[in-house]
């Protein structure tokens, strides 16, 4: 599935800090706006991950499962 967040990048001391306005909680950081990028991307992962599987916990088994994509 592909998604796409904005990433915001701000200088912080001799490094750069990240965030993404549309997934709350999600910050990256590094010693180069490259790596600040790279955090913020593993962190909106860990995050949908984690969003994922707490949103089907309890579904029943005979559910039907599938998967959407969205543009």
């Amino acid at each position: 599935m592909h998604n796409e967040f904005t990433a915001i990048i701000e200088q912080d001391g001799d490094g750069f800090i990240s965030y993404s306005p549309e997934m709350p909680g999600a910050n990256g950081q590094g010693r180069t706006v490259e790596e600040a990028k790279r955090s913020l991307v593993e962190a909106i992962a860990l995050i949908l991950e984690d969003r994922r599987e707490d949103g089907l916990r309890g579904v029943p088994e005979d559910a039907i499962r599938d998967r959407i994509a969205v543009a």
